[in-house]
């Protein structure tokens, strides 16, 4: 499994803010450091802001901060943020159909895998990335 393109880039804007948690990082600092496209970078800011992942803080000195601590956010929470998370799981051979009544062969494989997969993601903490690398 991997994540999109916006997924990847709010863990990566997140696991740099977790880093140094009570600094305030302006959207210039993130784009230089992440080089991350700007106006990507600032509809995923004002998606973070809204959901309460950051806060925005207006202002000449102003810039984004965590709204809690690391190990309160989870990697679930981020998906969420920026792109949602489909609880309802797509069949996996593509068939409209494919249900408990209609199943296809990867049905419950794919479905268990699917719930494992999510329950992954609510337990993993920001926290738990943040000494991972955030740019090639």
């Amino acid at each position: 499994m991997t994540f999109s393109k916006t997924t990847t880039y709010a863990l990566r804007i997140l696991t740099l803010m977790a880093s140094n948690p009570d600094k305030m990082y302006t959207s210039i600092i993130i784009n230089e450091t992440l080089e991350i496209p700007k106006k990507y970078l600032q509809r995923l800011l004002t998606d973070l802001t809204r959901s309460g992942i950051i806060t925005s803080i207006q202002g000449r000195n102003g810039g984004f901060v965590l709204s809690k601590k690391p190990n309160k956010i989870t990697v679930a929470s981020i998906v969420e943020a920026v792109e949602g998370i489909k609880e309802e799981v797509s069949c996996f051979f593509g068939f409209e159909k494919c249900a408990l009544d209609k199943p296809c062969s990867m049905h419950n494989v794919w479905n268990e895998t699917h719930h494992n997969i999510l329950n992954l993601l609510k337990k993993t903490k920001l926290s738990d990335l943040k000494n991972q690398r955030l740019v090639d």
